[in-house]
């Protein structure tokens, strides 16, 4: 089984420890770096919750790497109000005795690509300061990635104003340069995030199926993003992509980011080829949501408790 080579960008947050979940007990993956970035709360904290996620799974290869305490430009606004405090609350990991390398993200990931004997997959779910940073500072490897695919932005409007979307609106600059560095990227964002929702019987299956489905779904209860059906697991949909790509209809557009006034943040497609001939994201726009669910559960519920250093729910 020929496994994909990621490097993990990421800012945890509930539904990024639902993905990372799944990234570091798949055997599909290979995992040969996760990098933190400042997000859903600050980059000490996203750090430690990297830390802690690869001591429950008790994964102490995983390479991790600090980022980027702050975005490019714009003033760093973090969403602890949607995931705690902490990032994840809810659930006691007990003594982490996983590290950090002496490296920063950017140069971690050149480290990694540089060495890598194929191209390597980046999937970033937290703001994109990272991937822009690399970019921009190191050209020279850009073409050791082999894709990139991202939570973020939406052509159907936003969850921080209008039209903006988290990630997005967290660096907008970043975002920016990202989508016009020429990689191969694929955008999966709220058009298809907010329809692949896991419902409250499927936080119940969770909560029995295992120490994972407990550990998550005792986070699940301080999770302040809530539709009308359930709840959304945003980045959980990067790696369910990579797996299922038949679950998601993409349309190619030219996709601009909004870097300043009212709809900063935005990311608008130029979906009458007004100003493009060419395009610069695939854009997830449709989900198969019943099959996204079925696989979630799935995917929790077939790691072992073998597989873990067990913790406690915190009351």
């Amino acid at each position: 089984m020929h496994k994909t080579p990621i490097i993990f960008d990421t800012d945890p947050g509930i539904d990024d420890a639902a993905a990372i979940s799944i990234l570091l007990t798949n055997p599909a993956f290979d995992v040969k770096l996760m990098t933190s970035v400042a997000g859903n709360v600050t980059v000490d904290k996203t750090t430690t919750n990297i830390l802690k996620l690869a001591h429950f799974f008790n994964r102490q290869d995983i390479k991790v790497a600090r980022g980027a305490e702050k975005p490019l430009v714009k003033k760093f606004e973090d969403a602890s109000h949607i995931h705690g405090e902490s990032g994840m609350p809810g659930y006691d990991f007990g003594e982490v005795q996983t590290t950090i390398l002496d490296l920063s993200a950017v140069d971690a990931m050149v480290e990694v690509l540089q060495s890598s004997p194929e191209k390597v997959t980046v999937v970033a779910v937290g703001a994109f300061t990272n991937i822009a940073n690399l970019i921009t500072q190191h050209p020279e490897v850009i073409s050791k990635i082999e894709r990139l695919v991202v939570m973020g932005g939406s052509l159907s409007g936003g969850n921080m104003t209008s039209v903006a979307e988290f990630n997005v609106f967290t660096d907008p600059d970043a975002a920016k340069i990202v989508f016009n560095s020429g990689l191969d990227i694929t955008m999966i964002g709220l058009d298809v995030t907010l329809k692949a929702l896991i419902s409250g019987d499927t936080v119940a299956k969770l909560q029995g199926a295992n120490e994972t489905g407990r550990m998550l779904t005792a986070m699940m209860a301080f999770y302040g993003d809530n539709e009308e059906t359930g709840k959304p697991m945003h980045d959980v949909n990067t790696l369910y992509y990579l797996l299922h790509p038949e679950s998601y209809q993409l349309v190619d557009y030219w996709v601009d980011v909004v870097t300043d006034g009212p709809a900063i943040g935005g990311t608008v497609a130029d979906i009458r080829h007004a100003y493009h001939d060419k395009h610069n994201v695939h854009v997830a726009l449709g989900v198969d949501r019943p099959a996204f669910e079925q696989w979630f559960i799935a995917a929790i519920g077939q790691i072992s408790d073998e597989q873990i250093n067990m913790g406690k729910v915190e009351i």
